[in-house]
């Protein structure tokens, strides 16, 4: 086979491959595709790498290179199509999910994931896009979306969950002064729902959610808001912090509560 032969036969095994691989491309899934086993295809994949028609993520997971882009380095169209790849089972959530909601007009880089798989560090760059990590058990991955970039579907948290969740870790809202306003639009919005807000929080378990949401929601809803009284027959023993961040020298013993003297939200401050 003549060296022009060859070359239009990868070219076209290439095109084939990035026809029906989509963007992201890993080494099984190319070898479904091309046929042939994981190490071969694997060395074809590093092979076209070198050749610049691929950009490499990490071992074993590729992109590909426009014709006209002029570097292997290329910026991901969407980098949430690299989430499954990079960290499923996984679903965007936090600050990223309440970006999708238009719960907050605020824009955050770092893409927020929940990942059931161990999390050696939280913050971590792949090709150049920031992630921020959190550790998820697959029991709380629960109160998702499937949505669909290009071919590749994704599992964003649906709005009740994205609030459930920044109140269990108030870092993954980007601190509890953006969590406080992601909930008051979440009130004043159609994906409002007191139920489905109380199931989701018992079905994660985590106690200060309900001191968080009670003392925040009161501030909002009122304290006659059936909701209120849903979250006081809720409360756990013991207290917690409104942001585990920031120090809580004052205790708001009826939701136990620490919250600091200078709060960065306005409240009001009823024992």
């Amino acid at each position: 086979m003549s060296e022009g032969t060859r070359s239009s036969r990868s070219r076209e095994r290439l095109g084939k491959l990035v026809r029906e691989g989509g963007e992201v491309l890993t080494v099984s899934g190319a070898a479904r595709i091309l046929g042939g086993d994981n190490g071969e295809i694997a060395k074809t994949l590093a092979r076209w790498c070198s050749q610049g028609w691929l950009s490499r993520i990490k071992r074993g997971v590729y992109v590909s290179v426009p014709v006209e882009a002029t570097s292997t380095d290329r910026a991901i169209e969407d980098a949430w199509v690299l989430v499954p790849e990079l960290f499923g089972p996984a679903y965007i959530g936090g600050w990223s999910a309440a970006e999708h909601w238009d719960l907050t007009e605020q824009i955050f880089r770092d893409i927020c994931v929940f990942s059931a798989r161990p999390v050696p560090k939280r913050n971590t760059v792949i090709h150049n896009i920031p992630f921020v990590v959190t550790h998820a058990p697959t029991e709380q991955h629960f109160g998702t979306k499937s949505i669909w970039k290009k071919e590749t579907k994704i599992l964003v948290s649906d709005p009740v969950k994205t609030i459930v969740d920044m109140l269990a870790n108030p870092w993954t809202g980007g601190g509890i002064q953006h969590v406080t306003d992601c909930l008051n639009e979440f009130f004043k919005s159609t994906h409002f729902n007191p139920d489905r807000l109380v199931e989701y929080a018992d079905r994660l378990g985590n106690g200060a959610v309900f001191k968080r949401l009670g003392f925040l929601a009161s501030q909002n809803l009122g304290e006659s808001h059936p909701l209120i009284d849903a979250c006081k027959s809720r409360l756990s023993k013991g207290n917690a912090q409104l942001d585990p961040s920031l120090k809580g020298n004052r205790l708001i013993t009826r939701w136990r509560l620490f919250v600091p003297a200078k709060l960065p939200i306005e409240t009001r401050m009823a024992e």
